[in-house]
């Protein structure tokens, strides 16, 4: 891949976790600027500890990269604190659709725009932006975000991620928990974002499914380690893929118990 075109640049990356349990043995993977790129594996992969080592969120938790680098945009994401990374543009959406409980949807979007300083002109012209690609927070807006249901919560958590102005959307597990038809709307947002403003985009998915059929790329880790690039498209009809680093094994039919 072309340097200049290279956002995010991952690089043999090793880390653990209290210094004894190996997480990650060798990620690496480059995303181009205006790509969505696929981070793909079964439970247990490794894909939630790379996208936290991205962030430089792995200290606070007892975690710690030992040997490889990330760069974005020639930034050392090791050597830059998670609140600088947000300011230059790298922003995540972490798993579980966090969200301030008891702040209304509107204010859990202010705090977005508040974390990067923005003006209240700037904050004001950004929510009308976020309320034109998630028209159900506009309804959403004065009622407590903890009485939303999951799927407006997940776009609250990701309202709030685009009120910061990202370069680079990181997203954990966006689909867990929701509703087939929620999962395609709020993955159409994504590409939309991403063919119309240029939204360059990471997300991590067991749901291999929806993730390829929207990714450009994807990565597929296995055991903390990157054991497969390639196409979308391409990945999307292998079934081998789907069988031996997806999790998604074939289930032999079950014989009933003779009885005698």
């Amino acid at each position: 891949m072309a340097l200049e075109t290279t956002l995010l640049a991952v690089d043999d990356l090793k880390a653990t976790y209290i210094h004894a349990i190996t997480a990650l043995d060798g990620v690496g993977f480059h995303l181009a600027r205006g790509e969505i790129l696929a981070l793909l594996g079964a439970n247990g992969a490794g894909k939630t500890t790379t996208l936290k080592a991205l962030s430089n969120l792995l200290p606070a938790e007892r975690g710690q990269v030992v040997s490889g680098s990330i760069r974005f945009d020639g930034l050392d994401v090791l050597r830059t604190s998670p609140a600088a990374l947000v300011r230059a543009g790298l922003v995540q959406v972490l798993e579980g659709r966090h969200c301030f409980r008891s702040l209304t949807v509107e204010e859990n979007l202010v705090s977005g725009g508040l974390g990067r300083s923005g003006t209240r002109a700037e904050i004001a012209e950004d929510i009308e932006k976020i309320y034109a690609h998630f028209p159900r927070l506009k309804e959403k807006r004065r009622a407590l975000s903890g009485l939303t249901s999951g799927g407006e919560q997940q776009m609250t958590a990701i309202g709030r991620a685009l009120m910061s102005r990202p370069r680079l959307l990181v997203l954990d597990e966006p689909s867990m928990g929701l509703a087939p038809l929620i999962v395609q709307d709020i993955f159409r947002k994504l590409r939309h974002l991403n063919r119309e403003e240029g939204l360059s985009i990471l997300v991590a998915e067991q749901n291999s499914a929806v993730a390829l059929k929207y990714a450009d790329r994807a990565i597929i880790l296995e055991n903390g380690a990157t054991v497969l690039t390639g196409d979308a498209q391409d990945l999307r009809g292998r079934d081998d893929i789907k069988s031996f680093y997806l999790g998604q094994r074939a289930v032999a039919p079950s014989i009933p118990a003779v009885v005698g």
